[in-house]
């Protein structure tokens, strides 16, 4: 399955750049999120692909939610974020991701993150472990496996590039963040996957769709990401009172879970 995943990941990765070397517009949804082009036709790829590999298991997809077309819910579901990073994609900065996750029981157990304007991907499942790759001509070559790195002094903390690193908040306190450094979409799961970041909080509002693909590389890696009470991270999250359907709650993600521990439960 994840290597028909990941081909399904490369084929809207390709959609997403044949609509980046153009002069396309930009719409602003409801939540004052951008779309383009480049979302609606990537999901709609995926959908088809997904709908030909897993027949009858539901699919949350991001701009299909959007425009009210949540599906049945399950214990087992996929979820997809046809172009994480819009506002990396309208920058021309290249740090956007296509994001396809599979989730039971709440849990992501599988997920691939491509990059397709850096030419990487990557991918993780449960048991299995995770691996990063270039992609050259629309093939996957050079895998390696990847781990996080176990703790140390002097921590390097990853924040988004559009919303903020949490440089200087206080629940990070705690912990030995001796360097900062930003980067867009679920490209930071991967980072602390592959051991070149540490930690990444998130201090602010996500989506199930943002993060359960670059969650789901990041457990496999051996990393974990807990919500501030320290509960783990959880998906297929609908009726909440404080909150939308499949919104999450501030998280942060880390590499070695032995720094979990030294951050207070708020």
């Amino acid at each position: 399955m994840i290597e028909r995943i990941c081909g399904i990941a490369l084929e809207a990765g390709a959609e997403v750049m044949a609509v980046y070397g153009t002069d396309f517009t930009v719409e602003v949804k409801a939540d004052q999120s951008p779309v383009t082009l480049a979302d609606i036709a990537a999901e709609a790829i995926i959908l088809e692909g997904l709908s030909h590999l897993d027949p009858g298991v539901p699919v949350v997809a991001e701009e299909a939610v959007s425009s009210g077309a949540a599906p049945e819910m399950a214990e087992r579901f996929f979820l997809v974020d046809p172009l994480d990073g819009s506002k990396e994609f309208v920058s021309r900065n290249g740090e956007f991701t296509v994001n396809i996750a599979l989730v039971e029981h709440g849990n992501p157990v599988l997920g691939v993150v491509y990059a397709p304007a850096l030419g990487r991907i990557w991918w993780g499942e449960g048991g299995k472990g995770s691996f990063a790759a270039k992609v050259i001509d629309g093939q996957i070559v050079e895998a390696r496996q990847i781990k996080v790195r176990e703790a140390r002094q002097g921590l390097c903390a990853v924040g988004s590039r559009s919303h903020g690193s949490g440089e200087g908040d206080a629940r990070l306190s705690r912990l030995p963040i001796s360097s900062y450094v930003s980067a867009g979409s679920s490209l930071k799961f991967c980072l602390v996957a592959a051991g070149e970041a540490d930690v990444y909080p998130r201090l602010g509002r996500t989506m199930e769709w943002d993060t359960a693909a670059g969650d789901a590389v990041l457990r496999a890696a051996g990393g974990r990401v807990e919500c501030l009470d320290g509960r783990l991270l959880s998906y297929g999250k609908r009726q909440q009172a404080d909150d939308a359907d499949f919104a999450n709650p501030f998280f942060i993600a880390y590499g070695d879970v032995r720094y979990a521990q030294m951050v207070d439960a708020v």
